[in-house]
């Protein structure tokens, strides 16, 4: 089955991004849906630890040129027929950045913790690029997996870090209850830079 190291079972994630029983791929979060309204199409999008490529086919839908990045190399047949969206198999814990010298207009990562990432996600935005990011929290472990403080973000911990570099527009943190209950953190941040402003009205549509 497509999935990552650090990312939880199908089984205890309320976003799982991989395949159900019946082959479909997951609906996309509602979190990633909001903020994908800010890139336009023609935009280059980075997909981390992509699963089977719900965010993926989300932004390619939108006409962006997706680049979708995971360590299980079977997630590969899940874009075949998207020629919008290329495929990588990497291990982002063990191996160099796969993406060295290029930057892109969006970077949406769920489901998925790597701090040692935290850096390079943020030198990867384009200026005027927007960080969409959404995973599991400290306190998950009274509802499931995964339990595991190393895969759990401690509080504010995405604001903390990101907002150094980075305006953060958006930021949640607490419990979702669909498709069940998890803790969980949500950010949305953009790097300044070309048409920042357009990012910052609070009149523009969500």
């Amino acid at each position: 089955m497509c999935s990552t190291r650090t990312r939880a079972s199908p089984e205890s994630s309320p976003v799982s991004g991989r395949a159900n029983a019946h082959g479909s791929v997951a609906d996309p979060s509602p979190w990633v849906v909001r903020f994908a309204a800010l890139v336009p199409p023609a935009s280059r999008v980075l997909d981390v630890a992509c699963g089977f490529g719900r965010h993926a086919r989300l932004f390619a839908a939108q006409g962006c040129s997706v680049d979708a990045v995971d360590v299980d190399a079977s997630c590969a047949s899940a874009f075949n027929d998207e020629p919008l969206i290329a495929f990588k198999r990497a291990d982002l814990e063990h191996s160099p950045w796969p993406y060295r010298g290029r930057q892109f207009d969006a970077i949406v990562v769920t489901n998925y913790l790597h701090r040692a990432l935290f850096p390079t996600l943020a030198d990867a935005l384009a200026p005027g690029g927007v960080l969409i990011y959404e995973t599991f929290a400290v306190g998950n472990e009274r509802y499931g997996k995964p339990s595991n403080p190393v895969f759990l973000l401690r509080p504010r911990e995405l604001f903390d870090v990101f907002g150094v570099s980075l305006h953060v527009l958006a930021f949640e943190e607490g419990v979702t209850g669909l498709p069940r209950a998890a803790r969980v953190q949500r950010l949305a941040a953009v790097r300044p830079g070309r048409a920042r402003d357009a990012f910052l009205r609070l009149d523009a549509d969500r």
